[in-house]
C-alpha cells in the first residue's frame, strides 16, 4: 500500500497531469476504499481502526480534489510549491477586471429587473468562459507555466463564485 504522505496521484496510481481519466480515478478510488474502509476493521484493534479511518479520510480527500478541476489545479500547483494566494493575491489582468465589473453589473441589472432569462444567459456565458479557461489552464499546468496557471486559477475561482451567485439569484427568483 502507498504511504499516507504520497501525492493524490500516487495514491490512485494516476499520472500527475491535469487531464484525469475520470473512469480510472473512480475505479482507483473504489479499489482503495475497498481496502481501507473502516467497516473492514471493525473487529481490529484501536490502532488499526484509527489507521483505517486515516486512510479512508485520505482517500476521500484525494478523490474530491482530483475529481474537481479547480481543486486539482490548485493541488498540482501546491505540489510545485506554488501558493495560488487567492486570499491575498487579487492582482489580475486589467481585461479580466473589466470583465468582472461587467458581469457584476449585468447580474445586478438582471436581478433588479427579475429577469430570469438574462440571469440564465449570464450563467451560460460564464460556464462557456469557464470551459475555455480550463482548456487553457490544462496547457499552462502541463507545460509548467506555473505563474500564469496560478493567475488562471484565481480567475476561475472568481468565475466560480460569480456562477454560484447567479445560481442563487435564479433560485431566489424561481421561488419568489
Amino acid at each position: 500500500m502507498a504511504s499516507l504522505t504520497d501525492s493524490h496521484f500516487d495514491l490512485f496510481d494516476l499520472p500527475p497531469t491535469f487531464a484525469v481519466d475520470r473512469h480510472k480515478l473512480d475505479d482507483a478510488y473504489r479499489t482503495v476504499q475497498a481496502q481501507v474502509h473502516p467497516d473492514r476493521f471493525a473487529a481490529a484493534g484501536d490502532a488499526q481502526r484509527r489507521l483505517a479511518m486515516q486512510w479512508a479520510t485520505r482517500a476521500n480527500e484525494a478523490y474530491q480534489t482530483l475529481r474537481d478541476p479547480l481543486k486539482r489545479a490548485r493541488y498540482m500547483l501546491s505540489l510545485r510549491g506554488i501558493d495560488v494566494g487567492a486570499a491575498n493575491n487579487t492582482a489580475m489582468e486589467p481585461a479580466f477586471l473589466m470583465q468582472q465589473m461587467e458581469w457584476r453589473e449585468n447580474i445586478e441589472d438582471a436581478a433588479s429587473a427579475k429577469n430570469l432569462g438574462a440571469l440564465e444567459a449570464l450563467l451560460d456565458e460564464l460556464r462557456e468562459e469557464e470551459r475555455v479557461r480550463f482548456t487553457k489552464l490544462e496547457a499552462l499546468i502541463d507545460s509548467k507555466s506555473d505563474q500564469a496557471a496560478s493567475e488562471a486559477v484565481r480567475q476561475l475561482m472568481f468565475i466560480e463564485r460569480v456562477a454560484t451567485e447567479i445560481g442563487a439569484q435564479i433560485e431566489r427568483l424561481e421561488h419568489a
